[in-house]
Parts: C-alpha cells; sequence; structure tokens
C-alpha cells in the first residue's frame, strides 16, 4: 500500500501513484522493517529536481521493480525540503562512501536507520541489480553488512561533531577570504569553478560587503562583473526574470532550468546592494525583475512564497523557455524576429537540445534601451505564456521564505532611497530617464507589500506553540519542526520587517525565536547544532556549520543575532554572535567558497554595526532616512519614527533636535553627535 496520498509535500505526492508501497518518514516504517527483518530504502529527491523525476519514470513507475522493492524493502520516500535534517545525515554519509553527493539520493539502511550503502541517480539495470546485491547481502552476509553501517555512523558522527578550535573572525581573516576568492575567480565569464557554474550568491554579498568596509576595488570589479554575466547568460530568464538553479556550462549560457524561491532571494540581495553602491542600471533591472518574478511566479494567494519552478515541463526539460530562429520569426514577425535572434543569441544550430537555444543577452540594453526591446519581450512572453509551464512545488518553506523577506524589505528600503529628488544631496550618482525606468518608487511599494505579507504568514502560519514550524502548504503547517536556519533566517526577516515601518511586534517575534534557538539548539562552545535538543532522534544529530546554497544554519542565526543585538541594544546578542563566528572562522580562509555568508556577517560586525535612529514624524518623505538608507555600511540597521515610539529600542529617549527632524548613529553601543542634515549624516556614516 501506498501511502504517500495524504502527505503535504508535493514531491510526495508525486509518487503517491507508484506501484511502490512508499511511507513518508515515521517510526512506523521502521518498525516495519523491524517486524519483516528487511532493509530500509531510503529514497530522497525534491519537486524540481529533473533526475529525480527521471529516475522515478525509469524505476518507481515500474510495476517489476515496485515489486522486487515492496518483497524485499519497506520503502520511504523523503522530501529532501520539508526533512533537512534527514537529507543533511544521509548525505553525509553517501558523501563518506561515494566522495559526492546529490539528488535523487539512494540510501539503503538498517531497520535502526544506519546506512550501509549510499548512492545518487541509478538507472534501471543497475538499480533492479543493486536491489538484487543488497537483498543477497542482507540475507548472506549480514555481520558484514552491519559492520559496515556501524563504520559510516561513525564516521558521519565525526564530520558532524562540533565543539573544534575557535578564534576571533578577524579583519586578518576576511582579507584572506578575499585574497582566495580573488584567486578562484573565473576572469573570464565570471564567478568560480568551471562546469557546473552555480550563482555564487554568498560569496558575491560578501564581496560586495568588503568592498564596504575597505574599499577594495577588486571585490567590487568581481562582483560586478559576475552579476552582469550572469543577468546576461541563459541562467537568467530575459522574458520573465528569475535565476536557473545552475549553468550547466561554465559560460552560464544553458541552465538547469529549475527556479528556486532561494536563489533568487539571496540574488536578489545582492543586485539591490551593488544597485545600492554603483548606481548600476543593470543592477536595478536585473533586482526589479527579480521583485516581479517573486510576485509573478511564487507568491501564493494567501501570503508567502512557493519553494520552486520545476526544471521540466511535461516531462521535457527546459521545454517552455527554448526558441528556435522560425519560432522567434512566428511570433514577431520576419524584421523583428532577425533582430529578436541577433540580440538573445539564437541561432540555426542552436545553444540546448535539437536545434534550440536558450536566450541569452548578446549586448547592452540598459545603457541605451533599443526601442524595440520592450515590444520584443512583451510579444515573446505573450508567445510563451500559451505553451505548457513547468508545475509549482508550492509548499512554503519558513528559511527561504525568510530569506526573501528580507531582500525583499532591502530591494524597498532601496528603492525608497534612489527614488530622491536628483538634485538632493544624498543622490551622489547622476540620473538620467534610464535610470528612472528602473526605479520607479512603485517598485519599492509592491517588494515592502511582498515581504509584510509573507512575515504575517510566518508569524500565523508557521509558528506553534512558541516554535516554528518547518513547512506549510495551502495555509496548514507541516509536521516538521523547524531547524536552525528555519530559526534564524526568520529571525533575520522579522528584524528586517522592524526597520521597515517601526513595528514592535516584528522585533519582539525575532526575539522570541532567538531565544528558543539559543537555548534548544545550542553546542555549548558557541556554536549550534542543526536540529534541536528534543527533535527526533537521528543516527547523528546534525551541525554543519557551512554555507552552500543557502546560508548555513549557524551563519544564519549570527545574522539574526547581529541585527537583533544592534536594535535591541543588547550585548548578550552581539556575544552570542560573535561566538558562533567563531566556531567558523578556523575554515573561512581556506574554504572562503562555503563560508560566504557567515564571512559577510563578519564584515557587519567589524563594521559596528552602525545602528541609525532617524526621528521624524514623517518617515516617508524624510531626506535623513533616506540618506541613512542609501549610505548605510555593511549590516547596519536603520528605524525611523516618532521619538520614543512604542516598541522600537532606537527611538527611545532620542528627541528630535530644534524640532527638526534628527539621525542619531551609533556603532557597537558608541554614539556619535545628533545631525539634521543629510550631509552630517553621510559624513558620519563613512
Amino acid at each position: 500500500m501506498n501511502r504517500l496520498g495524504e502527505a503535504t509535500s508535493p514531491y510526495l505526492q508525486q509518487h503517491a501513484d507508484n506501484p511502490v508501497d512508499w511511507w513518508p518518514w515515521c517510526d512506523e516504517a521502521f518498525a516495519q522493517a523491524r517486524r519483516r527483518d528487511v532493509p530500509v530504502l531510503i529514497s530522497v529527491g525534491y519537486a524540481a529536481c529533473h533526475w529525480c523525476h527521471v529516475m522515478a519514470h525509469e524505476s518507481f513507475a515500474n510495476e517489476t521493480v515496485g515489486g522486487l522493492i515492496n518483497d524485499n524493502f519497506v520503502a520511504v520516500k523523503v522530501d529532501r525540503e520539508e526533512r533537512p535534517d534527514v537529507d543533511a545525515v544521509y548525505m553525509t554519509a553517501t558523501q563518506a562512501m561515494t566522495g559526492h553527493g546529490g539528488w535523487p539520493m539512494t540510501v539503503f539502511a538498517t531497520p535502526d536507520g544506519t546506512p550501509f550503502f549510499c548512492g545518487t541517480y541509478f538507472p534501471r539495470p543497475n538499480f533492479v541489480r543493486l536491489l538484487q546485491s543488497v537483498t543477497i547481502a542482507w540475507r548472506d552476509q549480514r555481520e558484514a553488512v552491519l559492520r559496515q553501517g556501524a563504520a559510516v555512523v561513525e564516521t558521519i558522527g565525526g564530520a558532524q561533531a562540533v565543539g573544534g578550535p575557535t578564534a576571533p573572525l578577524t579583519a586578518d581573516l576576511l582579507d584572506a577570504a578575499t585574497a582566495t576568492l580573488h584567486k578562484e575567480y573565473d576572469p573570464t565569464h565570471g564567478g568560480f569553478g568551471g562546469a557546473p557554474k552555480f550563482p555564487p550568491h554568498l560569496d558575491l554579498f560578501f564581496l560586495l560587503r568588503h568592498h564596504q568596509r575597505t574599499g577594495d576595488a577588486q571585490s567590487l570589479e568581481i562582483a560586478r562583473h559576475t552579476c552582469e554575466a550572469m543577468a546576461r547568460g541563459g541562467i537568467y530568464d530575459q522574458l520573465a526574470g528569475g535565476f536557473a538553479r545552475y549553468a550547466v556550462d561554465g559560460t552560464w549560457t544553458v541552465p538547469h532550468f529549475e527556479k528556486m524561491l532561494y536563489d533568487n532571494a539571496l540574488l536578489l540581495r545582492v543586485y539591490t546592494l551593488l544597485w545600492r553602491l554603483t548606481g548600476d542600471r543593470l543592477a536595478a533591472r536585473i533586482a526589479r525583475e527579480t521583485v516581479g518574478f517573486l510576485a509573478e511566479a511564487l507568491a501564493l494567494p494567501g501570503g508567502g512564497f512557493a519553494s520552486a519552478l520545476d526544471a521540466d515541463t511535461e516531462g521535457v526539460e527546459g521545454a517552455t523557455y527554448v526558441w528556435t530562429p522560425q519560432q522567434l520569426s512566428d511570433a514577431l514577425g520576419e524584421p523583428d524576429g532577425r533582430w529578436a535572434a541577433d540580440l538573445y543569441g539564437v541561432t540555426a544550430a542552436g545553444t540546448f537540445e535539437h536545434g534550440t537555444s536558450v536566450l541569452r543577452l548578446a549586448r547592452d540594453v540598459d545603457d541605451t534601451p533599443p526601442p524595440q526591446v520592450d515590444r520584443v519581450r512583451s510579444a515573446l512572453r505573450r508567445v510563451r505564456a500559451a505553451r505548457p509551464q513547468p508545475t509549482r512545488d508550492d509548499k512554503v518553506v519558513a528559511a527561504w521564505n525568510g530569506l526573501a523577506i528580507t531582500a525583499l524589505v532591502e530591494f524597498a528600503t532601496t528603492a525608497s532611497a534612489l527614488a530622491a529628488d536628483p538634485g538632493s544631496a544624498e543622490n551622489t550618482h547622476p540620473r538620467t530617464a534610464a535610470d528612472a525606468a528602473v526605479d520607479s518608487p512603485a517598485d519599492g511599494e509592491l517588494a515592502a507589500e511582498l515581504a509584510i505579507s509573507a512575515g504575517a504568514y510566518l508569524a500565523r502560519t508557521h509558528l506553534v506553540e512558541g516554535r516554528l514550524r518547518r513547512v506549510s502548504r495551502d495555509g496548514l503547517a507541516g509536521a516538521p519542526a523547524g531547524v536552525l536556519d528555519d530559526y534564524g533566517c526568520v529571525a533575520e526577516a522579522f528584524c528586517a520587517l522592524h526597520q521597515l515601518r517601526g513595528e514592535a511586534r516584528w522585533l519582539d517575534l525575532a526575539g522570541e525565536l532567538l531565544e528558543v534557538a539559543t537555548d534548544r539548539f545550542a553546542s555549548g562552545n558557541g556554536g549550534f547544532f542543526d536540529t534541536a535538543d528534543d527533535a527526533e532522534r537521528l543516527v547523528a544529530r546534525p551541525a554543519d556549520p557551512t554555507d552552500n546554497a543557502t546560508p548555513s544554519g549557524l551563519s544564519s542565526m549570527a545574522a539574526a543575532l547581529t541585527a537583533y543585538a544592534a536594535l535591541r541594544g543588547s550585548p548578550r546578542h552581539r556575544a552570542a554572535a560573535e561566538a558562533a563566528l567563531a566556531t567558523v572562522a578556523p575554515i573561512v580562509a581556506r574554504h572562503a567558497r562555503f563560508t560566504g555568508y557567515a564571512a559577510a556577517v563578519g564584515e557587519a560586525l567589524l563594521s559596528g554595526p552602525y545602528e541609525i535612529a532617524v526621528v521624524t514624524d514623517d518617515p516617508v518623505a524624510e531626506p535623513l532616512l533616506r540618506a541613512a538608507r542609501r549610505h548605510a555600511p555593511p549590516g547596519a540597521v536603520v528605524v525611523a519614527g516618532a521619538s520614543d515610539q512604542p516598541g522600537v529600542p532606537l527611538l527611545a529617549d532620542r528627541p528630535m533636535a530644534g524640532g527638526a527632524p534628527t539621525a542619531y548613529v551609533c556603532r557597537g553601543f558608541v554614539c556619535d553627535r545628533p545631525v539634521t542634515s543629510p550631509a552630517d549624516l553621510v559624513g558620519q556614516l563613512g
């Protein structure tokens, strides 16, 4: 009997009609394996995963394979996005046994969950042979299987251990980390490494903050060049906005077409910061279009954001997105079709499969936009919308929504700052009509509305009896408990929302989450486990401090603690952030590509972070607030409102000087004199 029909996970529901007697992850499945004295087959994947779909079609939908599994195993299907704790434990085991990992992940375990054989995708003939071999080994070589499992558990227990060496995350270490990134940078195509090439959003964010603090021109140029290369490549959707998960090549040309919420949230932060620091028009356009993508493709009616768009359309990867020259001419007419083919690099030979091409931008359209661009894009979007569309994984993941909220708030505040009067003191970049096209205040208002709606959804749905739930769907919280990155990312998002409008409840909620996290997840040496002390017990308790596709739980907690400490004026929370970063500091310089967010938080702490309070009766139109948001140093917190506004600690006991709007700037709990002019404020932030 397949038991996935009632699952909240869209990924599990994709397997509800398989002839495999799937169980969701639960104690009952392992109890059944003990009763039958058979091993457990644990299959881990996610809804937007192309090769997960391939293995499902080849093997799990096959009656013969299903019968082989049912006769000899208890089969457990896991959504890695819903249960990142389970995924982390078995991914560590897979990497330890094979030297690599990925999804689908295929694990054979004893009835107590101990892994003894791990792999990823297997074509059906190989998978059938593997099932037969494992069955024989379990029957005839049980002792060897159990020894193998014990060795794997010992290995992954050591790999996930906490309590290693610690050291302060100093300026010298961050300088060394940037030097490492400079060496690994691809000066031709941008980014780091070769194929496949992933958007290095966390590293770019770190490099931009490092440039802010130190003035390092090379770090800025690496970030600028990589952002431009990605934005002009096929990894970016040239018609509707939004970034794909990665490029299969080293030139950003052909993407793996799935679009994840977390990538787009993190890249939105990067492009927004690049826009704020340089006035770059391409960065402004990409940030604005990414907000539009989140609003149109991932925002859910009741609040919050869906997790992903699938890589496949009706079983064919990329079918929605690719074009031939003839298809462009059919959609646009011959002259515009030829022009579009030249602009977007669509050739007869093609850059993808079967003579099709992924759209990429062959020349600049931002400094002097050609008049055809808007017309061509609109027409192609209409034609593409009539094609079959990829499915959407509409579960809400707490951590990823936290990342999106923080990014949207930063875009909203940047848009409000850069849409100021071009003659005002805080505007240092000359503005033209091309700028006006990408910094409309309406874009910032949309971002703010999306952020507030998502924050309200998380508070209403994911907070259950003071604890976070990892996922929800259709407004109903799922059973999986929140893990560390859920607490860190959502607490940081609530700190961002507090700064957006000065509402007390967001700061209060952030504080409550941080108290739970520091109480339930702490390791005792300043670091954190990824699961709570009262969470389901797995064969190992995961504690991975490295950043990857998303910030680690540890670095997201450090970010939230840093922001909260500045907003609340709390040395205790600052000390906790510093202690957390001290546990990862020993690897920052050597493994900079996997500690990007931790390093970015380190830049904030070294910078101050600055605490900026603007006392005014009209925050919306206040030039001091625009100046603060435009020139805020790395990790600075900015609030605005009336003196002694309830629930806003940074406005307490801070009157307007001489009845005029006044800015108060503090750094590390030490304050400068109050100022009333934007120029004086900018001087204090320099």
